[in-house]
């Protein structure tokens, strides 16, 4: 991992993750958003087809080796947060720490058994997890330090001028298109969340994912304890000196 050298001074309003915000962070080639929905399995159920594309851009990888398409299961516990103040006013916070992408494949994070409200009777939380991307620097590079502090060049680096946050609820899934810079999983609540997550790999460390980490990293403000997902309450995004 190698820590970015930057010192932007962005502050950012997140927006609702809808297909229409999240658009620049998806597949050039997604299919329509809303395909008409068809009757199936003798007419129990309502097929909706195409919702999102498996893209390999593998045959323009350095080495060339093949992919496959790949399906994984991640069991994502809730981070922990940093509190902002105190008393009334206490916010919590998540510090995003690195950011990684896929330079040949969009990947799919499909969260399982959730439902986007939370369980009638049983005073669950809904659950929820935050969706951090910023669109990648094509052409360009960046110097960075590696952990043995060396000087290293970063190629397509992400672009912290346009990073955006998400909160995502439990009936929502997630695509990154093809080397979109995203944060790891961040699950938000007091409950495990289990995704299946479909893209495709061909084994080559460097090929498969890219990361580039950060000093004092991006600061992701969830506003009040307790009311994260309040339309009252929407979070604030900015980022530290790196």
């Amino acid at each position: 991992m190698a820590p970015i050298i930057a010192n932007p001074t962005i502050t950012l309003t997140p927006e609702p993750l809808t297909p229409v915000n999240f658009a620049q962070f998806e597949p050039s080639s997604l299919p329509p958003h809303n395909p008409t929905p068809v009757l199936a399995n003798q007419n129990s159920a309502l097929k909706y087809s195409p919702i999102s594309p498996l893209l390999d851009r593998y045959n323009g990888s350095p080495s060339g080796k093949p992919s496959e398409a790949r399906m994984t299961m991640f069991c994502c516990f809730p981070r922990k947060l940093r509190s902002i103040g105190s008393g009334p006013s206490e916010k919590e916070a998540f510090d995003v720490r690195i950011l990684e992408r896929h330079p040949f494949t969009n990947q799919t994070f499909i969260p399982v058994d959730l439902s986007a409200h939370s369980k009638v009777g049983d005073g669950e939380d809904e659950p929820l997890f935050l969706v951090v991307v910023a669109p990648t620097l094509k052409g360009q590079t960046i110097t960075a330090k590696n952990e043995q502090g060396e000087t290293v060049t970063i190629q397509d680096p992400p672009d912290l001028k346009n990073i955006k946050a998400f909160v995502a609820r439990g009936g929502q899934a997630v695509t990154y298109g093809v080397g979109t810079w995203h944060a790891p999983m961040v699950v938000l609540g007091k409950r495990r969340v289990d995704f299946v997550v479909v893209q495709f790999v061909n084994g080559v460390g460097d090929e498969d994912c890219q990361e580039a980490a950060f000093g004092e990293g991006v600061v992701v403000d969830l506003g009040r304890k307790g009311q994260l997902g309040r339309v009252e309450n929407q979070p604030r995004l900015w980022t530290a000196k790196l």
